[in-house]
């Protein structure tokens, strides 16, 4: 009778069936990290893109563990504000270059307000090429308030997109430096404005622009240096950022609690 009981008493079979229930656990997070795998398989399409939270986590922790001192500027930035807000939609990369050109030597919300000026003069979006140069130039500088040196660049880059010259799309099949060769071939857009086409339109990740006064500054205040860093000391103190630049520099200027057109 005793040897009977043992098998009985089915505490070994317990104990065997509660591991058995918990790897169903891990087995269901598993499939998450796999549902997340399909988001950067989706992004590895178009170069640079890095939509989907997995990806936006993966990248948050690349840099805090690389850079204690960004890792300070991410932790009080918190939340950052949504990069596509307020810009053109991503397939239209002509909309996002006059953005751009009316964005530049202003401040964020100067900026903002001669672009909306613009897009309400065509019913509320980015005129077309055919519609800037139907314009007069001295007419559309007036009743939107731009420069006349920025109403020559928007009739510039119109001109390269009607003549063909400036191919808009092939730009998402290009990589960074060649996108940046065919942008500065246009009258009025230069290395900065083809790095924030590159960071905020076509989404690319690891652009990193030394010039730009913002990051600049950033930089001088996160890092304590005495002065405004040059080129070289930004790249230097960038390098452990790679390949994630651009979101550290998104961190970095939402640190001055302000950001390019």
């Amino acid at each position: 009778m005793p040897p009977k009981r043992k098998p009985a008493a089915r505490k070994p079979a317990s104990r065997k069936g509660t591991p058995a229930a918990n790897k169903g656990k891990p087995a269901a997070s598993k499939g998450r990290p796999a549902a997340s795998k399909g988001r950067p398989a989706a992004s590895r399409g178009k170069p640079g893109a890095h939509k989907g939270k997995p990806g936006a986590r993966k990248a948050v922790a690349h840099l805090s563990a690389q850079d204690p001192v960004l890792a300070g500027v991410i932790a009080a930035v918190g939340r950052l504000p949504d990069a596509r807000d307020g810009r053109p939609a991503r397939e239209d990369h002509y909309g996002a270059l006059v953005r751009t050109i009316v964005g530049q030597q202003l401040s964020v919300y100067a900026a903002r307000a001669i672009y909306g000026r613009l897009t309400e003069r065509f019913s509320g979006r980015p005129p077309t090429p055919a519609e800037i140069l139907a314009e007069k130039p001295e007419e559309l500088r007036a009743a939107v308030g731009l420069s006349r040196a920025k109403v020559s660049f928007l009739r510039s880059l119109a001109e390269h997109v009607i003549h063909g010259d400036l191919e808009l799309e092939r730009l998402d099949e290009l990589d960074d430096e060649q996108v940046t060769a065919e942008l500065v071939a246009v009258k009025g857009l230069g290395t900065w404005s083809a790095q924030m086409f590159l960071m905020f339109h076509l989404e690319r990740p690891d652009v990193l622009p030394v010039g730009d006064l913002g990051i600049r500054r950033a930089i001088e205040r996160a890092y304590e240096l005495d002065a405004l860093p040059e080129a070289a000391e930004i790249e230097r103190i960038a390098a452990r950022w790679r390949p994630y630049r651009t979101l550290a520099c998104r961190y970095l200027w939402q640190s001055l609690r302000n950001r390019p057109m």
